[in-house]
């Protein structure tokens, strides 16, 4: 028997499968204990759901619920796993809440509004903690945004300084906490004012006198979520040394691309709130430069590279490192904190305008009309402020008025007068996001990709770069139409037929009002011509 017999003989079956490749980021999760604050909200119940369908290996999650609208905190536990996201859990994994504990407490009340043996039990077993707890309310009160936002991270952080296993905290911030500079970086900025000031002028004053000194706090920050975010990583700074922390910032989050369920979105914050206006047709005019970048995320890639973060952070110690700053506006030069800072953003790499989002809902959104649909698609971003305005007038206000007439003569509640207010209001808010543009840096998101393993980036994938904004905006439309409309992809039929009624109101609308303004512009010039000759 020569050699290559030999060898033959020893080969296996088992030897011609290729093992699983490995991955660091599950390997990293396996047998933690994490703690998650804001697992009811958007991102909060993906990162849940990734976890368990991801990270198998998971020991326990631990998450607080506060009790809203007139539900406890376990009644809102139940909720969350009535989402479509956890339908291929349910179906593979139908045990998997035994693996998840309700924690009760509410980020806005001191201490988090732990009791005393909950705060035992999260000292002694959590490893992890993930916080995405917020108020994302632009139009929020100072004080409840000071409170959810700039004393929870503090209560937050003190609570994880006594936790015995702590080896990754991440802190989800926004790339616009400092949007009060151009350029955005990496990097710590010098907040307008700092934490310890805040919580102490917003206990000193009551509501009435904080009211009336809110803008003049604010300065030139557009609202208390980007203003209450910037003085949080101050608190974040300061208090966080020598803890394992990422600062992760992500841009305007938009609904998932891939995982667990494509186009999945429970929200109409930003720019989803601008698609499904104009989708229904009730938006019709924004004010913005529709030449000016419109950086936005997808969130399943957010919560991939929120857990690339804490891997980094946990096992690569500090990006920043010893790195000294350059940059001019801080006020002095000096080494960079120790805490990583994470800029997950799209326009460095792979760049949408605010014209390329319109043309793209309105491609994908036309071709699937919803039944709920108002009236025919008529919008326009303008970057003339007093042309908006008018718009506005013409478009909304006007229309408001006749409906709202015309529903009180037939003795039904009048409703579009309040609900354009709402939009006019939305509309103002997300203005300063349209007409603005900002220059993010995203370095270190860039090399924590490259650093990762082949298997890691397929199983926890945001490169951005690869991500195709056509397709992604073919699902983005039908996932807001299925999730937030409630409308099943099974109507279009019906919703085609009743946007091609409204198409032909529309017009036929136009061609009346032209025809009485023409008329109207001729009895003019004949008034006048009568009246000089």
């Amino acid at each position: 028997m020569d050699i290559y017999e030999q060898q033959g003989q020893d080969i296996l079956g088992c030897d011609m499968i290729q093992p699983e490749e490995d991955s660091d980021i599950k390997n990293f999760f396996d047998g933690s204990s994490i703690f998650i604050t804001g697992a009811t909200g958007f991102l909060g119940i993906l990162a849940v759901e990734k976890l368990l369908r991801t990270c198998t290996g998971v020991k326990q999650i631990f998450i607080l619920v506060r009790a809203k609208k007139g539900k406890d905190s376990k009644q809102r536990f139940e909720e969350i796993f009535n989402e479509p996201t956890f339908d291929y859990l349910k179906r593979h994994n139908p045990n998997f809440k035994e693996k998840i504990n309700l924690i009760m407490g509410d980020i806005s009340l001191p201490d988090l509004g732990l009791n005393e043996i909950d705060k035992f039990t999260l000292i002694e077993e959590i490893d992890c903690v993930m916080h995405y707890a917020a108020t994302v309310r632009f139009d929020e009160k100072l004080r409840l945004a000071t409170y959810i936002n700039v004393r929870g991270v503090k209560d937050l952080i003190r609570l994880a300084k006594q936790m015995k296993k702590l080896r990754a905290f991440l802190h989800v911030s926004t790339a616009f906490s400092n949007c009060n500079r151009q350029e955005i970086g990496e990097i710590f900025y010098d907040p307008p004012i700092t934490g310890e000031k805040l919580l102490n002028l917003v206990e000193c004053l009551d509501d009435n006198q904080l009211e009336a000194v809110t803008k003049t706090i604010l300065a030139d920050f557009p609202n208390t979520y980007a203003f209450t975010k910037c003085v949080a990583e101050d608190i974040l700074k300061k208090e966080g040394k020598n803890l394992p922390i990422a600062l992760y910032r992500p841009s305007i989050v938009v609904a998932t691309a891939k995982e667990p369920v494509a186009g999945w979105i429970n929200n109409v914050y930003g720019a989803t709130g601008v698609l499904i206006g104009v989708a229904v047709g009730l938006l019709r005019s924004l004010y913005g430069n529709k030449n000016n970048k419109a950086d936005m995320v997808p969130a399943d890639y957010v919560i991939n590279s929120c857990f690339a973060s804490m891997w980094d952070v946990a096992t690569m110690k500090s990006l920043n490192k010893n790195k000294e700053i350059e940059d001019p506006r801080c006020r002095e030069h000096k080494l960079e904190q120790d805490i990583p800072i994470y800029n997950y953003v799209s326009s460095p790499q792979n760049p949408l305008t605010w014209d390329q989002f319109n043309k793209l809902g309105e491609k994908y959104g036309t071709q699937i009309p919803s039944e709920k649909v108002i009236w025919h698609y008529m919008f326009k971003m303008r970057s003339n402020y007093y042309e908006h305005m008018l718009a506005v007038f013409f478009l909304h206000t006007i229309p408001a008025y006749v409906v709202d007439f015309i529903l009180l003569c037939l003795r039904k509640k009048p409703m579009l007068i309040k609900g354009y207010q709402k939009i006019n209001k939305f509309a103002n808010v997300i203005a300063y996001f349209t007409k603005n543009e900002w220059k993010f840096k995203n370095d270190n998101v860039q090399s924590l990709w490259k650093r990762m393993k082949k298997h890691d980036k397929e199983l926890f994938d945001f490169n951005i770069e690869k991500l195709n904004w056509d397709m992604y905006f073919y699902t983005y439309t039908r996932g807001a139409r299925v999730y937030l409309l409630k409308d099943p992809l099974d109507t279009i039929p019906q919703g085609k037929v009743k946007y091609y009624k409204l198409i032909i109101l529309h017009y036929t609308l136009l061609t009346i009002i032209s025809a009485l303004l023409l008329r109207f512009t001729f009895a003019l010039l004949e008034y006048i011509f009568h009246i000089v000759y």
